[in-house]
This record gives structure tokens, C-alpha cells and sequence, in this order.
């Protein structure tokens, strides 16, 4: 088959799903690890859907009134008590609370709606940017433009690194830096002086599995949901070269209608879940062992 022929038939299956894992960079990898190359789609995603939640946010704020709530200065508030009942319980410093109980709240609306892009249709976006731009991922596909943040390794991986920083932060403010290095060779195995390298080895080890099980849950999951989602559209791909048959059309819709009420219940599970082992693991940086 030549190329023309090949680009009138469009991508097969397997080209399409690889297409659309791909990311829009700032230059072709030159290796499987290369830390010159960023992802610019889940960098622009990330930042436009941020200022999308702090708007809301501040929006809930500034029209909050003391009579009766409209339903989404309800749901506002509701969501404020419910992240602050979880701060109280987990974070006991008051002082600590009025930047982390925020911030918590933050990071579940931001992920919340990162996660929300992926009920948009798979080609929606990417096709009004190739509108818009004229540019183009290689014909027969359209351009790059992967458009769910959070099914972007570097971006979870991002996150976790920075709720890191602020457990070291918090573990140095409240422990004192030389309470905090002392911990690091006595804990969790003992003061002995032979037991401080397996203590150091045991600390670092912890630290580095919290922090990559954490970008690595958000990732995995919304990864595979995004899969799902590519595979459906496929299947109506498929429904609409092929229209005599009425099961694969039918099949297409309820496939993708149920999928998208279940992945609602995903995307905010996992909003909760990242935000809540974020609240836990700056609350262990408060407790002394």
C-alpha cells in the first residue's frame, strides 16, 4: 500500500493509540532519559486549568454571602469544611495548618480538574489546535497534544516532589535542623552509633518510595483511564466506517457512556487520595520519633 494510499485510510489502531501518547516538546529525546526535553502540552494544561480553579475559587469567595448558600457556594464550602476536618485531624500544629489546610485545598481542585480533562472527547482539543495553528503531528494524525496533565509522569512525579520539599521544610521548622539530622541516624532502629548508617539508608529509602508511590498512584491511574478512553474511540472509529452493522455503533455509546460516569468517581477518588497522603505525610514530618 503506498503512503498516499495509507494516509486517505488514516492511522491503523495501534498508530492511533501511539499518536496520541505522544507529547508536544520542545525537541525530539535524543535518549530514554534526557532532561533537556519537556512536555509543553502538560506544562500549558497544567498552568491554564490552575488558574481555572483558583478563579472558581476565588469567585466562591468573593460572592460567599451569610444567608442562604446558592448550590455552588455550597458545594464550595462544603469541600472548604471537609479538607479542613482532615487537616485538624491529621496536622495538629494550628500555625502549620494555615498554609497546609489551603494548600490541600488547592491541590484537590487543581487535580480534580486536570484529571476532568480526560472526560473531554480524545480528539477534541488536539483537532482545534491543529485549527487554529496549522500544526500537524505527521500526516495522517493531527498535531500533538496530549491534554490530561496528570497522565504525564513528569507532572505527578512534579507533584510529589513538591510535597517533599515541604516535608523537609516542615520537618527542619518544627524539629530544629540538628533535631532533624538526629532523627535521620537514630530512627527508626535506634541511638546506637552502629546502627546510624542502616537508620540514614532506612530514612533515605523511605523519602524516596512515599515520594515516587505518590506521583506513580495519580499517573497509573489516570494513564490506564486515558487508555480506556483512546480504545473506545476507537471502537467508534470503527462504528463509523462501518455503519451496516447496528451492535458496534450501540456498543461505542454505552461503552463510552458508562466508562465516563465511572471515571468521574476516579478522578475525584483520586484527587482525595493524592491530596490525603499529601496531608499525612507533612503531618509525619511534625511528629518526632
Amino acid at each position: 500500500m503506498s503512503a498516499e494510499t495509507a494516509a486517505s485510510h488514516g492511522p491503523s489502531a495501534g498508530e492511533y493509540i501511539v499518536h496520541h501518547l505522544a507529547h508536544w516538546q520542545n525537541r525530539p529525546m535524543k535518549g530514554v532519559i534526557d532532561f533537556g526535553v519537556y512536555n509543553i502540552d502538560s506544562i500549558i494544561w497544567s498552568v491554564l486549568i490552575g488558574i481555572v480553579g483558583c478563579w472558581l475559587l476565588y469567585k466562591a469567595a468573593k460572592n460567599a454571602t451569610s444567608g442562604v448558600p446558592g448550590r455552588f457556594q455550597a458545594a464550595v464550602e462544603f469541600l472548604f469544611e471537609m479538607v479542613d476536618n482532615q487537616a485538624k485531624a491529621i496536622i495538629h500544629n494550628a500555625e502549620s495548618r494555615k498554609v497546609v489546610a489551603p494548600l490541600a485545598l488547592i491541590v484537590f481542585v487543581w487535580i480534580f480538574l486536570l484529571n476532568a480533562m480526560d472526560l473531554l472527547p480524545v480528539d477534541l482539543l488536539p483537532k482545534i489546535w491543529e485549527w487554529f495553528t496549522g500544526v500537524r503531528g505527521g500526516d495522517p494524525h493531527h498535531a500533538y497534544m496530549r491534554v490530561v496533565p496528570t497522565a504525564d509522569l513528569s507532572t505527578t512525579l512534579g507533584m510529589s516532589i513538591s510535597v517533599l520539599l515541604m516535608c523537609l521544610y516542615y520537618n527542619i521548622k518544627i524539629k530544629g535542623a540538628g533535631g532533624w539530622v538526629h532523627e535521620l541516624f537514630t530512627a527508626p532502629f535506634g541511638a546506637h552509633p552502629l546502627l546510624w548508617p542502616v537508620n540514614f539508608i532506612m530514612q533515605l529509602i523511605e523519602f524516596a518510595a512515599k515520594t515516587v508511590s505518590h506521583g506513580m498512584r495519580l499517573f497509573g491511574n489516570m494513564y490506564a483511564g486515558e487508555l480506556v478512553f483512546m480504545l473506545i474511540a476507537l471502537m467508534g472509529g470503527a462504528a463509523a466506517a462501518s455503519m451496516s452493522g447496528i451492535l458496534l455503533p450501540v456498543g461505542h455509546v454505552l461503552a463510552g457512556t458508562i466508562w465516563a460516569i465511572f471515571h468521574i468517581l476516579i478522578i475525584t477518588l483520586q484527587a482525595f487520595i493524592f491530596m490525603m497522603l499529601a496531608l499525612v505525610y507533612i503531618g509525619q514530618a511534625h511528629d518526632a520519633h
